[in-house]
């Protein structure tokens, strides 16, 4: 047995002429695939184009790269003003929106404290030279890394370095990465796709059966999900944040690289993992942290005041309980 989501907008479509033409490459240090209706299959151009807009997120957003216009101004002095980009600044926007509506529960400006608990671009938690930091180095880096901080005009683009500031993105950037992929090939004249990016994925149109993007949610690798849930992608997006992704033991402590940005420490509110299918994939990325910080109560909370369809599965002995909200429960057929 499967459990089927359906967006309550959906109309079953007409066999289109065409075939499916399937592109594939890498970025952002996973892989990315589009699957696309195509009156002459593959084509080349196309998948270029799709790789371009990937490989332009990473110029302006990536922690990995030290050139890319994130790089630059995580190493900028303080008190110094820097023109983002169009798309870093969209980004920047929402991620401070995010932050703002969540009361910090996620933060673009908590570089620094991933980097602290080994989850960043250095220093990682799998090497010899990482130690578990102590209370006294956490306390440091939230007194200069608060988002508070930051001073960002969106209109004109310009934001301030106050001095220390450290901006992560991961959690939002490669949603708006898939929502690159899908404007990209809609400027191509394009409406029937499925693109996706390291298992984030957003769906326009049908297939030429008529049939829409059937995808299934993302469960907890190794332990019981419960019934398996597909979506039907139309017009739609969906991102799982989860805590078995990458984590480490330190004593009692199971240490996820879900970040709580308001104490400094891994989360430990039960949270295994959560789904948000959204129509814009950066929200359904962003907001799949924000929830999974924000704990069972508080993010359903959100989620319910919010009109999110979100499935949250939280650790109980021996199995997983599913939470869900009401706008993901009205989508079950």
């Amino acid at each position: 047995m499967r459990r089927v989501l359906v967006p309550l907008t959906l109309r079953e479509g007409e066999p289109l002429e065409g075939r499916i033409a399937t592109m594939g490459g890498t970025s952002m240090g996973t892989s990315w695939s589009a699957k696309a209706v195509l009156a002459d299959g593959f084509d080349t151009v196309l998948a270029q184009r799709l790789q371009n807009a990937l490989d332009d997120v990473v110029a302006q957003m990536s922690h990995w790269e030290a050139g890319s216009n994130l790089g630059l101004y995580n190493r900028a002095d303080a008190g110094s003003w820097h023109l983002l980009p169009a798309a870093f600044a969209r980004v920047m926007a929402y991620a401070l929106w995010v932050r703002g509506a969540s009361t910090g529960a996620y933060d673009p400006c908590a570089g620094a404290l991933v980097n602290l608990w080994g989850f960043g671009a250095r220093r990682r938690y799998d090497q010899p030279e990482f130690h578990v930091p102590t209370e006294f180095a956490i306390r440091a880096v939230l007194a200069r890394t608060d988002g508070a901080r930051v001073r960002f005009d969106p209109v004109t683009r310009r934001m301030l370095q106050p001095g220390g500031v450290e901006l992560d993105l991961s959690a939002v950037a490669k949603g708006f990465a898939v929502d690159q992929m899908a404007r990209t090939l809609e400027a191509a004249g394009v409406r029937d796709y499925l693109v996706e990016a390291g298992g984030e994925l957003r769906g326009a149109g049908v297939k030429p059966d008529g049939h829409p993007w059937w995808v299934e949610l993302e469960g907890v690798p190794g332990e019981d999900s419960g019934e398996a849930t597909v979506a039907a992608l139309h017009g739609l997006s969906v991102a799982t944040s989860g805590d078995y992704r990458r984590h480490f033991r330190h004593g009692d402590m199971r240490a996820s690289h879900t970040l709580d940005p308001r104490t400094g420490y891994p989360i430990g509110n039960r949270v295994a993992s959560v789904t948000v299918l959204h129509p814009e994939c950066m929200a359904a990325d962003a907001l799949s942290t924000a929830l999974s910080v924000l704990g069972p109560e508080e993010g359903l909370a959100f989620a319910e005041r919010h009109q999110l369809a979100a499935r949250f599965l939280l650790r109980a002995p021996g199995k997983l309980e599913e939470l869900a909200s009401s706008a993901f429960r009205a989508m079950l057929q």
